[in-house]
């Protein structure tokens, strides 16, 4: 299914044709024309598009005093917008829906917020793009306008995600143009034909690329010139009949979902969900309003937004007393900006359900006063309604922790509590709560002190808001088994978690079948940066909380996990990890029953359409190497790489084989990660992928490359073989 280096001669001359040709056959076949372009992307031509293509005066907002009318214009493409400066007329920018995420009404962005008193929310909107991004806000000049552009642009984003891979390696192809087009005259001439090649990471000699240039500008027909190339370079008999062109390194292997490295039955809901929280892993989030470092960071309802996105189910907010009776969130004795605590409820009411029917735990670190904290629950209260959880689901002490099936659509609020769960539900509130028999006096006493000091610190309405998650310090596993109920949770930090890793596995992961434990990044990070989440995983910690923020391998682990399941933010922990007489510890992989090691052979064969390394040199062009990583239990943590390929991103080829003994695949992920080679440097990042182990499909696969921060970098991908063997089973009697 591999095609020959040759073919990237014909991506040339179709390339130049396509661009050269493109104004001259708009004007002579009109509208014959663009009804080809709209049904190869799938699109009806609606008033609203034909709205959006003769364009929009609109104000381009950055900040209260930051705002400039722009005019917006859908091109004929259908998935291209430029807007150009109403006072030069030069065009400034332009976008592919492609990269558009979503579309906001309203005033849901902070700039449009400061701006609400003097524009309604009817004329605004909010174009939020994948990635690190930043948002466009802009606002029309009546409703009716913002209307047309909102929905004109739900139209087009619904279409360019529903599109098959190859309408998607034709977008692609027409984004490049775009960019090299830099004239933006709707032609190539050939120093924007060279600037293409170099932005596609093409290596091609100059005089080589100017014969073919001028030899396709020589002739009109392009249609004809179009069916020659496809007969002389398709390697496929089936795409030839179909008229297709599928150009090695331009055109990559045309693949549906069943052929991606990922198991297709694992992307949707598979697992089981009917178990106790404590047995899922559970994908959290860290200072959740930051979206920059934790000193003089911004803070925003934009973190939620994007965490809650991107299948987030532990939320962590932190309270303060703010101005005029009202809290405030942010990250307390910093310079972090302040956010009202209300807007987060809202955000959150808003946002929660949205990617995941599952339930969402609210983390809260409460430095409010007295007074406040009666705001907190008034706030918790009134705007999440129902979706707030403020009893248990049959109104009894539970023996074990509900599942998240029985959770669904639910809000659970994870903090402080005065004295325990039963005395909630049993006694009244103004009595102190009644001790077991079992209980001898000392710890009686001690139940006493501890509840007389909570209500002097914290208020009975937000006491009663929590339910299944109470904060309890942790006091040791043996005290943990003696006294801990299913519903109370303690947090650790990453050092803490680390010491007892390394002295008491086994009772971790025991404790772990129990109860849930939360795992925090060390005070010290205040870059934002984050710590592995693998170990903590690997003896069952479930609120593994992770700086969202910030991009980087310990996100993409966290990603690669929570990429099954149908990303809904909960994965099933492996049998052996849920038995409360577990015996197994991870720093021993032979505790765990079952086969001996497999190995997991994988031949890296080619990789299609790398990207460029952001900010690289005017020119430059990759020489990328593959590594790949075992991040499991200590026994299976391993890496290898392929060589590297000098000046071919386009369509570089390894033909490489690496082989890995893995003991626990259960818990084991595999990190595919491509590198521009530096030798008198660190190497850069080009894309990575990462999946858990039992997700993988062998065969021949493709591996879709993501960005740094985890979105889809499509077409670029790797062609790889991947074989398992496992070793036999104990003989059977």
């Amino acid at each position: 299914m591999l095609h020959e280096h040759g073919r990237v001669n014909s991506t040339l001359k179709g390339s130049s044709d396509l661009a050269g040709h493109r104004r001259s056959s708009c004007q002579r076949e009109g509208s014959r024309t663009m009804a080809s372009l709209l049904c190869n992307a799938r699109i009806q031509l609606t008033d609203t598009l034909e709205q959006m293509q003769q364009g929009t005066l609109m104000r381009k907002v950055k900040s209260k005093s930051w705002k400039k009318q722009r005019y917006f214009k859908l091109q004929d493409d259908c998935m291209t917008i430029w807007y150009q400066s109403k006072r030069t007329g030069k065009t400034e920018s332009a976008f592919s829906i492609s990269d558009v995420e979503t579309v906001r009404e309203g005033h849901q962005s902070e700039v449009l917020q400061s701006l609400a008193e003097e524009f309604p929310p009817e004329r605004c909107f909010t174009i939020v793009f994948y990635g690190r991004r930043g948002n466009l806000d802009l606002i029309a000049g009546s409703a009716e306008e913002a209307q047309c552009w909102v929905q004109g642009l739900r139209q087009l984003i619904e279409v360019a995600t529903s599109m098959d891979q190859r309408e998607k390696i034709d977008q692609w192809i027409r984004d490049w143009f775009q960019k090299a087009d830099k004239n933006k005259d709707g032609r190539m001439n050939f120093k924007e034909v060279q600037r293409l090649l170099k932005m596609m990471n093409v290596d091609m000699n100059e005089d080589h690329a100017l014969r073919l240039f001028q030899e396709q500008l020589e002739d009109e027909g392009t249609e004809e010139l179009a069916m020659e190339l496809i007969d002389k370079y398709e390697p496929s008999e089936t795409a030839r009949a179909r008229h297709v062109l599928s150009a090695d390194g331009f055109l990559m292997y045309l693949c549906s979902p069943e052929g991606s490295i990922f198991n297709p039955r694992h992307r949707a809901l598979w697992q089981d969900m009917s178990q106790p929280l404590c047995h899922y892993f559970i994908s959290s989030s860290h200072n959740t309003y930051l979206i920059e470092d934790q000193i003089r960071g911004h803070s925003s309802i934009e973190g939620y937004i994007r965490a809650l996105k991107r299948g987030c189910r532990c939320l962590e907010v932190d309270c303060w007393d703010g101005p005029n009776g009202e809290p405030v969130v942010y990250h307390g004795h910093t310079f972090t900006s302040k956010i009202p605590f209300r807007e987060v409820v809202s955000t959150l009411g808003k946002y929660a359900f949205k990617t995941s029917d599952y339930p969402v735990i609210l983390s809260l670190e409460n430095h409010c006063s007295m007074e406040q904290q009666e705001v907190l629950a008034q706030q918790l209260k009134t705007i999440l309604g129902e979706q707030l959880l403020t009893t248990t689901i049959d109104g009894r002490v539970p023996a074990q922790l509900p599942s998240p099936e029985e959770l669904k659509h639910k809000i659970l609020l994870k903090g402080k509590k005065i004295g325990r769960l039963e005395d909630m539900l049993d006694g009244p509130e103004d009595e102190a709560p009644d001790v077991s028999d079992d209980d001898n006096g000392a710890e009686a006493e001690e139940e006493r002190r501890r509840v007389k000091k909570d209500k002097e610190t914290l208020a009975q309405v937000l006491s009663d808001c929590v339910v299944y998650c109470k904060n309890v310090s942790f006091r040791g596993f043996q005290e943990a088994r003696s006294h801990s109920r299913p519903s109370e949770i303690s947090s650790l930090s990453e050092a803490k978690a680390r010491k007892l890793i390394r002295d008491a596995g086994n009772e971790f992961v025991r404790h772990n079948t129990r109860q849930l434990t939360r795992i925090y990044p060390s005070g010290m990070r205040t870059d934002s940066s984050n710590y592995s989440p693998q170990e903590m995983w690997n003896v069952g910690c479930q609120i593994v909380a992770l700086n969202f923020q910030t991009a980087g391998m310990e996100m993409d682990l966290c990603d690669g996990l929570f990429s099954q399941n149908g990303c809904c933010g909960y994965v099933l922990k492996p049998p052996f990890m849920r038995d409360e007489e577990t015996l197994f510890n991870p720093s021993d992989p032979g505790s765990r029953e079952g086969p001996g090691p497999i190995t997991l052979t994988i031949q890296v064969i080619s990789g299609q359409q790398l990207p460029k390394v952001s900010n690289s040199k005017e020119g430059a062009i990759i020489d990328p190497l593959v590594r790949v990583e075992i991040h499991g239990v200590p026994a299976d943590q391993a890496h290898q790489e392929t060589k590297y390929i000098e000046n071919n991103g386009f369509n570089p080829r390894w033909d490489e084989t690496l082989q890995f003994q893995v003991h626990v695949p259960e818990l084991a992920l595999v990190r595919f990660v491509v590198e521009d080679y530096d030798k008198t440097s660190r190497n850069d990042f080009v894309g990575q992928f990462t999946l858990a182990f039992v997700n993988i499909k062998p065969g021949y696969r493709h591996i879709h490359l993501l960005s740094k921060d985890g979105t889809n970098i499509s077409p670029s991908s790797l062609f790889v073989h991947i074989h398992i063997s496992v070793p036999p089973g104990p003989e059977q009697d």
